[in-house]
């Protein structure tokens, strides 16, 4: 921080004396940027007949989707969930840009729908893969980018709550993509319908920490950008109506919409759905925003978890400007960790030999008073049988009379003793 710091103020604030030219670089941008002309990759995931090829054609109005032919009714329905591509080479004043659709028939269509998701998902992470496999070519001069930059996801309007499908695919998803979840058909509901189903989705989508794209304002945005950010921001989730029909209103104007027994619901009118805040945000004011984001975080974050699964660690002190004197107080620093690490370690050691020890000095201790203890009770037990054989043998032996020691002495002679 401090040699940042330092570097920093090193740099010099010059005033120029007059024009030199570089200020007109963002036109030099400009024009090899509409020269070399764009490309957007965008998904859009729902089921079927829910009106996606009808609103991506409304969005640029041209026919990027085909008519849809009807199926005979013996034909076999779509098993699974397919991945299809179409892109479409549109200009626009003067400006060209390649769109490619990403659809997913199939999706929600079956009755068990549990791993619906999964084709999804691999087809994103394959071309993250084929992506990142050019990266690492030795000739890099010619990469193709066909990374998914924005995924419009569109929600039935039942008026309720999201569905399992719709928290599960985007609890899957939204680390890999820019999503814009959309309600589709909104001409369905009514407007209070609308605003309490658009509040349970938020609500929903808050709670399982559900991460959509949302436009972002910074100190460099004018009033104006910020307040067309507030204003986006309050439409989400966006309800969209399509139409391909152009229909006539009661003044004799053609506007694009569609026409009821009760009246004209125009798809370019924000009082009666929110096509213009989509095609504003997706197309007119965040379309770089959305490359950005899917170049600079999810690949990259995509890039580092898939390298590290592979084995490869990243040496940071690459990447720092080299200073002998930080690198002097981070050895000192270093070297310092370690000497308290050994201390810590030999005091540990010290530590555990005394104890060591003595539990030893204990243990002898306890042993010897233990076999003290056991010959002290010997002992007097050989006391004991000691005094008690005493005691018998005084009681056993009687006092020796006068008599018995002079036998002859007072004794009478026997008459008959000469015979």
């Amino acid at each position: 921080m401090k040699a940042n710091a330092g570097n920093a103020a090193g740099i010099q604030k010059k005033k120029m004396q007059g024009y030199v030219g570089f200020s007109n670089y963002p036109n030099q941008v400009h024009r090899r940027s509409v020269k070399r002309g764009f490309n957007f990759t965008l998904m859009v995931v729902g089921e079927s007949g829910i009106g996606k090829s009808t609103l991506i054609n409304t969005l640029f109005d041209t026919k990027i989707f085909p008519d849809r032919e009807e199926m005979p009714p013996s034909a076999e329905p779509i098993k699974g969930v397919d991945v299809t591509s179409m892109s479409a080479d549109i200009q626009e004043n003067g400006v060209k840009l390649r769109l490619t659709v990403v659809d997913t028939p199939g999706f929600g269509d079956s009755i068990n729908n549990e791993d619906a998701w999964q084709p999804i998902l691999e087809n994103i992470e394959s071309r993250f893969d084929a992506y990142l496999a050019q990266e690492n070519r030795v000739n890099r001069s010619k990469i193709s980018d066909n990374r998914i930059d924005a995924v419009i996801y569109f929600i039935k309007p039942t008026g309720h709550c999201l569905r399992a499908i719709d928290i599960e695919f985007m609890k899957r998803l939204h680390t890999k993509v820019n999503l814009i979840p959309i309600v589709a058909k909104a001409d369905t509901l009514t407007a209070r319908e609308l605003e309490l189903f658009k509040a349970k989705i938020m609500a929903d989508i808050n709670y399982h920490g559900i991460q959509i794209f949302k436009p972002v304002s910074d100190e460099f945005d004018d009033p104006e950008t910020v307040s067309d950010n507030r204003e986006i921001l309050s439409k989400i989730p966006f309800a969209v109506i399509g139409s391909e029909k152009l229909v006539e209103r009661p003044d004799g104007t053609m506007v694009r919409g569609r026409r009821y027994p009760w009246g004209i619901i125009e798809v370019e009118n924000e009082e009666h759905n929110d096509f213009i805040k989509l095609r504003q945000m997706l197309l007119r004011s965040h379309m770089e925003e959305l490359k950005d984001s899917t170049d600079m975080v999810l690949y990259e974050n995509y890039r580092t978890q898939k390298l590290l699964s592979m084995g490869h660690v990243q040496d940071n002190n690459v990447f720092r400007e080299f200073n002998p004197l930080v690198q002097l107080e981070e050895e000192r620093r270093a070297h310092e960790a370690k000497m308290q690490k050994m201390e810590a370690e030999m005091t540990a050691v010290f530590q555990q030999k005394v104890q060591e020890k003595e539990s030893k000095l204990k243990l002898s201790e306890e042993e010897l008073y233990a076999r003290h203890k056991e010959m002290k009770t010997v002992l007097e037990k050989q006391r004991a049988e000691l005094d008690d054989k005493k005691k018998r043998a005084e009681a056993s032996v009687r006092p020796i009379t006068p008599m018995e020691q002079h036998p002859t002495k007072g004794k009478k002679k026997n008459i008959f003793s000469g015979f």
